[in-house]
């Protein structure tokens, strides 16, 4: 039994309308999974995020690994029971944080030394403590290790990151044979459908000849998904969205394809005409945490004067708690007085306003329109203040 099954695809695009099955239930693609890095998406309870649609969420090997330890997590009864959360769990396999942390860090063939940003520790991650930590807290859907590397780079450099992702690559896939081998040999993993399944991921910044490079070498080793990492690093969105078209297209038609750390609705509308299957970000609940709410045609500012006596709900027909309960003028107070139910309600309608964008891209899909719906939904996906 294959893990993804592609159900439909749109008439004038690349776009795909797929069904990924997991050890914890299946997801509807497109999908977007909200993020929770240290094991709790911020501020809000599982009842809400399966109350937004949610059915895949993150979690971050990296934060995981240093609170509360791998091995805390395991005996907590693994990450599913960590998070209250019984469907699907990808885990980022500390890879993004040789970026963000980049100063915090020393890379070698080997794998990342890091200075821990809670405590000063050394801290070493490599290809088979990744893939060892996600295997071990039970992640459904386990990320290769990788290097990313902000743009722009010059090309000496995305050479070697390529070199080196797909090199960590083999090695994760190595040890995951180990570890799936062992788990069979204990009656653990019996058929395909319940089995913890690994992603590679494709490196090369925005250099299309690279990124065709890293993706044959990729598809080569073989794995049951693949990402497109290094991108929404400071490239902007035309050329993601460049390079995110060149690059879909080199990878299997029957495996999913996941857009690593993205985006914006516009950078996701752009992804899916182009074939993607999966995206993640912070934005929904990092924007809400900062008073900024996402709404079809742009977003609002909370803590703008013009809401402060506003009944107005944040999106007019939106049915998420916070807007059938509560108007923009409160939401700002809340805000305004520093009371953590501002936060809460907003990143509570992002994620909606998330989930629904993706139901709608799912639908327009089956219907065999959506290139030409999204086309139009691109001009109104606009940041704006109002």
């Amino acid at each position: 039994m294959a893990c993804f099954e592609v159900i439909g695809t749109d008439s004038h695009s690349a776009a795909r309308r797929g069904i990924l099955t997991t050890a914890h239930g299946v997801v509807q693609t497109p999908a977007f999974m909200p993020v929770g890095t240290a094991g709790a998406v911020k501020g809000i309870t599982p009842e809400y995020l399966e109350a937004s649609g949610a059915e895949i969420i993150l979690a971050n090997t990296y934060h995981l690994m240093l609170r509360p330890g791998a091995e805390v997590v395991q005996s907590l009864g693994g990450l599913h029971r960590l998070m209250a959360w019984d469907r699907p769990i990808l885990t980022d396999s500390g890879g993004y944080q040789v970026f963000s942390l980049g100063e915090l860090t020393k890379i070698d063939d080997e794998g990342v030394e890091f200075t821990s940003h809670i405590d000063g520790a050394r801290v070493r991650l490599n290809a088979e403590i990744a893939t060892e930590i996600q295997y071990r807290m039970g992640s459904d859907i386990i990320m290769c290790f990788d290097e990313c590397t902000p743009l722009p780079a010059d090309p000496a450099r995305l050479g070697r990151v390529a070199d080196r992702t797909f090199e960590w690559a083999k090695r994760c896939s190595s040890r995951f044979a180990v570890l799936s081998s062992q788990s069979a040999a204990n009656n653990c993993q019996l058929s395909t459908a319940n089995r913890q399944l690994l992603f590679g991921i494709v490196q090369g910044g925005t250099d299309l000849d690279l990124r065709r490079r890293c993706a044959e070498q990729i598809v080569e080793i073989g794995f049951d998904g693949y990402a497109l990492g290094g991108l929404s690093v400071g490239e902007g969105h035309e050329e993601m969205s460049k390079t995110v078209r060149y690059t879909a297209p080199l990878l299997p038609v029957d495996r999913p394809r996941y857009l690593m750390g993205v985006g914006m609705p516009a950078d996701i509308l752009a992804a899916v005409l182009a074939g993607v299957d999966m995206f993640d970000c912070v934005l929904p609940t990092r924007n809400g945490r900062n008073a900024f709410a996402f709404v079809p045609g742009g977003a609002l500012r909370l803590r703008n004067s013009t809401h402060i006596d506003s009944t107005e709900p944040i999106q007019p027909g939106c049915d998420c708690y916070c807007c059938r309960h509560f108007t923009r003028g409160a939401i700002r107070h809340f805000f305004n007085c520093e009371e953590m139910l501002g936060p809460i309600l907003l990143s509570i309608h992002n994620l909606r306003f998330y989930q629904r964008l993706m139901a709608e891209i799912r639908t327009h899909i089956e219907r065999g329109d959506f290139g030409i719906w999204a086309i139009q939904e691109l001009e109104k996906y606009v940041e704006t203040d109002k």
